[in-house]
């Protein structure tokens, strides 16, 4: 159960990368390329949606297990007519408060499906939700990239604890901690392409989950993207994400082999105009341990008020 946990938490919290619709605002003055597009699916963009505007975007997720990854990294497929795959909704809101600060927030709503031993079983409900805070610290020049320095919290929505029976952890669909997260962002326009990185380092407080004292080791994302640009608004995009956190704490004994790392792959296509971004992507866990491997596809648009 524990691992089904930490995998939602991990993708909870890194489907939430902003874009902005129009970009001759979030532009710098002097830019002379600075295409339209709704950039990676996971990986945070630097630039901010401006003073006063209010961005709405909307992700659809569809993940489908192929197997896990063990706790030595190996991986093992699904037998015996195994299956698990999960439908996930998410909002998130940005809003600018000044032009170097913005104030966003993210919900998610998940269908969670899974075939063992010959039993059925799905379950519906609210994931963590996240409150993000992100300051403009430089904007881009010629030589540098813009950097944005972000902080986070999660709050546990989700249901985390009291696991039915009959329902093989499909309702789990949190942690049960509230997490404090700090970190960079960096975005660079190099024509044809927009480069994009960040780093962010989460600190999760203690909580309780059936009645067991349980700390959640510290973890680290790490992701980065790249978007290639052609005609009549299209574009290409890679990016690489990555997660690891070490062994928790119950009852104040550490649980050998409870680490998670995680790396996955994306590739996408795009189409966008000034008001309009919208992105298709293919996901595929690549290694790991401790997590479920799966294949993914996301959906995104953007819509600014």
């Amino acid at each position: 159960m524990k691992k089904t946990l930490a995998v939602i938490a991990i993708l909870c919290a890194m489907f939430a990368a902003p874009r902005f619709a129009d970009a001759a605002e979030r532009c710098p003055a002097d830019a002379e390329w600075c295409p339209p597009s709704a950039g990676p699916a996971l990986t945070w963009t630097a630039p901010l949606c401006g003073k006063g505007k209010l961005v709405a975007q909307p992700y659809f997720t569809y993940a489908r297990g192929r197997g896990a990854f063990d706790d030595k990294g190996h991986y093992k497929s699904y037998t015996n007519g195994e299956r698990k795959y999960q439908l996930l909704e998410q909002v998130v809101l940005y809003y600018g408060i000044t032009d170097h600060l913005e104030i966003d927030g993210m919900v998610s709503y998940m269908q969670n499906y899974r075939t063992a031993d010959g039993v059925d079983a799905d379950s519906t409900g609210f994931g963590d939700s996240i409150l993000y805070g992100r300051y403009c610290l430089i904007e881009e020049t010629k030589v540098l990239p813009c950097v944005t320095a972000i902080a986070q919290l999660k709050f546990p929505t989700g249901k985390y604890q009291k696991a039915g029976l009959d329902k093989l952890d499909t309702d789990i669909t949190g942690t049960g901690s509230y997490d404090q997260g700090y970190g960079i962002i960096l975005t660079k326009r190099i024509k044809p392409f927009i480069f994009h990185a960040d780093a962010i380092y989460n600190l999760p407080f203690e909580t309780r989950v059936d009645g067991v004292k349980t700390k959640y080791a510290n973890c680290f994302n790490y992701d980065a993207g790249v978007e290639y640009f052609l005609p009549k608004g299209f574009n290409l995009l890679a990016e690489v994400n990555g997660f690891l956190q070490g062994d928790r704490k119950d009852d104040g004994e550490s649980v050998p082999s409870s680490d998670v790392r995680l790396l996955m792959i994306g590739l996408g296509i795009g189409w966008s105009c000034d008001k309009v971004q919208t992105l298709i992507e293919y996901q595929r866990v690549v290694a790991g341990t401790n997590c479920d491997v799966t294949d993914s596809v996301l959906a995104t648009f953007v819509y600014t008020f």
